[in-house]
């Protein structure tokens, strides 16, 4: 269940959904996504589905990491990109091939910990982790060129907002649990922002403070 056939049939699902960018796709297809998750659900790896990783927190939807991917990187390649919640580290993995620097927060050091061993099997270098209140980002690092929220706050913080450099975009999702939409949010200006709706989803809600 985790061969090369079974990785190029979820690769051409995704392509009949409407993902396009090639580079993205061929990231995807390299990604073995199988050890992201628990060996009990590694048969279901390439379902185009979102699966437990423990703490209340799941590994996203393929779709959905290909659209957020694809629409960070419509306007083309980006230099520091900042993720707000690494969980499983399969995201990361996506991103961490396609920009040239990518800063990676979680509030569960468990999780952060796994996350880690993940990327450092699979030879990423360019991605920096830190164990953080998600919603306050890294302003530290920041601007940002590209921002991506793994989980849902009620509105756009504020603090991810400021982070963003002029002409930067943040794709978010935003709401409570019944009812979330998936935001584009690009920084025109010092104070102007333009936001876009791009379609309904469902993630993990947004949480303050940390785990240990």
């Amino acid at each position: 269940m985790t061969s090369q056939r079974t990785r190029d049939r979820l690769i051409n699902r995704l392509r009949e959904q409407g993902i396009a960018n090639e580079r993205v796709l061929e990231v995807m297809r390299q990604t073995p996504r199988h050890i992201f998750i628990d060996e009990a659900l590694s048969h279901r790896a390439y379902e185009d589905t979102a699966l437990p990783i423990g703490f209340n927190q799941t590994i996203s939807q393929p779709f959905i990491v290909a659209r957020m991917t694809e629409t960070l990187l419509a306007d083309g390649p980006l230099g520091k990109v900042l993720e707000v919640g690494t969980g499983s580290g399969y995201q990361t993995s996506i991103l961490a091939p396609l920009v040239s620097e990518l800063f990676s927060v979680e509030r569960i050091r468990p999780l952060q910990e796994k996350a880690r061993e993940r990327l450092k099997l699979l030879g990423l270098k360019n991605v920096h982790l830190k164990h953080t209140d998600g919603g306050m980002g890294w302003a530290v690092k920041a601007p940002f060129d590209g921002i991506l929220a793994a989980c849902a706050p009620e509105e756009v913080p504020e603090e991810l907002k400021q982070q963003l450099a002029i002409g930067g975009r943040l794709i978010i999702p935003v709401g409570g649990s019944d009812n979330q939409e998936l935001n584009l949010v690009i920084r025109l200006s010092e104070d102007e922002f333009s936001t876009e709706v791009l379609e309904c989803v469902k993630f993990v809600p947004l949480l303050s403070g940390t785990v240990r």
